[in-house]
């Protein structure tokens, strides 16, 4: 195979990798939003009224769970957030991670907010809000107990149950204990506490003072009475998730699991979590470990009058029974906060969570995204910045990789000193190609030449590329993570472009043209890295590998800063070992020369008349 045409045959692939992925993770996506801004901007929609339960949900008494035929509960009046803070009896939550409250009407766990994370990099701005009571413009909550599995009448506590309780705070250090008699022999006691994270634990247990036996079903769930906004992202996933007994992570869309029959969608084991999950934070419920849960996903769909979509994840176990005079119990968790890595792994071998670490999506490359994570974030411990340690862990794997790039280097420049021989030979079979092939081989393998090895060196980066692309997207640790200058944080694209001179014009050029220093320093390394081989002879190739540069440039300007830099910092070493092989080899770098020509064509073109 032609140098020339490999090359180009790569560059193609590379090309349309890029240009597919940025299309799926990146052009779509804004599509759509333009799309919704556009539907939006034709006039306000009717707001999604938000009621204390799920608009098919059971009747009071059976804490939200469907049953077949449930009325619908009127839906409540929306208020602000701290209006409907302030509606209900509550018990503050303080520990070093989380703020919020507990509400003593219906024993919910439905006011969250995350201490160390705001919404922007101003450091007075919003703190991040992951649970808000019902009734609020966003209810996101979570709620544990019993539902009642036989025998009529009331058993249960009902969802608007006022409990009493023995604090007035929920600490890391001290738990909180509810309590609430229903009159009828049954005396419902919760305790409640909470790590110095963002793991809450619900022991819950109801004695039998009565004279008959009593049989209850133990559940938990994570309710959102709202359609969230996801940012529309291939890269990452958002929405219903979990893993229950020896099922493997289940992912269902907001949209996919109201096309699901019923909108239901339920698998049961022993083990897992199940929950919903944002880019950054998460809600999930942790069923005892040792007990069979039947968890489902749900959607509940209003009609005309109240147009709602609202979303739900719970588990359910089998029925207990309580004979008179005996007490019966169990555990639930809850996390409710940011998907910190180490945390997440923490609590996946503390307390025996099937697959917790898949509540952050690692993706396809697994096997390479968490370990690049755990190098990155060992070496940003050392060196204090993830910028730098991104281009630590790129001279690493530049390292790692070297015997390899090493071999395919110099079989470039092999290749580049038998040019005359390659030349000659296809003039002296230029009317015969299959003998011209053959004559090629046997040269190739006189001169122990691998034709496409020069191809490994480019191909070795796609899957880290990959890997790097979800570890800069997804994880939290790099969220407004700072490098050095103009760049508050990693996972978004620099911010200045060359279409405002870098912000010294008050212009604000759509998403296309942010073409930041970053992205036109990478372009730059890019085409340097290009002139350092001998122009194609096709002009068709010539043209195409005059304009990748400009291409990538346009198409990595969107994409994280940290992900720029990587790609940069690459070329930069990549040109370093290139150019040392080609010394050592005897073979001439072409990149002087190349440029000399560039600009002599340039004062050619301008004194012709």
């Amino acid at each position: 195979m032609k140098q020339e045409n490999q090359n180009l045959f790569l560059a193609i692939g590379l090309s349309i990798l890029v240009i597919v992925g940025w299309n799926y993770f990146y052009g779509v996506p804004q599509v759509q939003k333009a799309r919704e801004q556009a539907t939006q901007s034709q006039g306000p929609s009717a707001p999604s009224p938000q009621t204390s339960a799920p608009a098919t949900s059971a009747p009071s008494g059976q804490a939200g769970l469907t049953v077949p035929g449930a009325p619908t509960v009127a839906p409540e009046v929306a208020k602000t957030r701290q209006e409907a803070l302030a509606a209900t009896p509550r018990v503050i939550i303080d520990t070093p991670k989380l703020k919020g409250s507990i509400n003593l009407k219906g024993a919910r766990i439905d006011d969250v907010e995350l201490k160390a994370y705001r919404e922007t990099t101003d450091p007075n701005s919003p703190n991040i809000v992951v649970f808000s009571p019902s009734g609020s413009p966003e209810p996101y909550y979570a709620e544990a107990g019993f539902i009642q599995s036989a025998a009529p009448g009331l058993a249960v506590p009902p969802q608007d149950a006022l409990w009493s309780a023995d604090g007035d705070k929920l600490t890391a250090e001290k738990p909180l204990t509810l309590s609430f008699d229903n009159g009828a022999g049954l005396l419902f006691k919760r305790t409640i506490s909470v790590d110095d994270q963002y793991m809450f634990t619900i022991a819950d247990s109801v004695e039998n003072k009565g004279s008959t036996p009593a049989s209850l079903s133990p559940f938990a769930l994570i309710a959102r009475h709202y359609r969230p906004k996801t940012s529309g992202y291939a890269v990452f996933y958002e929405g219903l998730l979990g893993v229950i007994g020896d099922s493997r992570l289940q992912e269902v869309t907001y949209d996919g699991i109201e096309k699901e029959p019923r909108a239901t969608k339920s698998f049961s084991g022993v083990g897992g979590f199940i929950g919903m999950t944002d880019k950054y934070w998460a809600a999930a419920v942790v069923p005892d470990q040792q007990i069979t849960y039947k968890g489902t996903f749900r959607a509940f769909i209003g009609n005309q009058a109240t147009p709602s979509k609202e979303y739900q994840t719970d588990v359910l176990a089998d029925p207990l029974t309580i004979a008179p005079g005996a007490t019966a119990s169990v555990t639930t968790r809850v996390f409710a906060g940011a998907k910190v890595t180490a945390t997440i792994d923490k609590y996946e071998a503390s307390l025996g969570i099937k697959n917790f670490d898949l509540l952050i999506d690692w993706g396809w490359f697994y096997f390479i995204t968490k370990p690049l994570f755990h190098l990155i974030d060992f070496l940003y411990r050392i060196v204090g910045n993830f910028g730098l340690a991104i281009l630590i862990t790129t001279f690493l794997i530049k390292l790692a990789f070297f015997p390899l790039a090493n071999r395919s280097y110099q079989s470039m420049a092999k290749m580049k000193a038998l040019q005359p021989q390659i030349e000659a030979v296809r003039q002296r079979f230029a009317d015969d190609k299959q003998k011209q092939q053959q004559a090629m081989m046997e040269l190739y393998k006189k001169e122990k030449i691998n034709p496409v090895a020069g191809c490994l060196p480019m191909l070795i980066q796609i899957p880290v590329f990959f890997a790097l692309y979800k570890v800069i997207f997804v994880t939290i640790e790099m969220r407004q993570a700072p490098f050095f200058g103009w760049i508050r944080d990693l996972s978004a694209p620099d911010p200045t472009t060359v279409f405002n001179l870098f912000g010294l014009i008050p212009f604000a050029p759509p998403p296309f043209l942010q073409i930041g220093i970053w992205p036109l320093v990478m372009g730059l390394t890019m085409y340097l890295q290009m002139k350092m081989n001998p122009a194609p002879t096709d002009p068709v190739q010539k043209t195409m590998f005059a304009w990748m540069p400009v291409i990538f440039t346009f198409m990595l300007g969107t994409f994280p800063a940290g992900l720029v830099i990587y790609w940069t910092f690459n070329n930069i070493l990549s040109m370093t070992q290139q150019y040392f092989i080609m010394k050592k080899a005897g073979v001439k770098v072409e990149l002087w020369d190349n440029l000399i020509g560039v600009f002599r064509k340039k004062k050619v073109s301008a004194a012709s008349p």
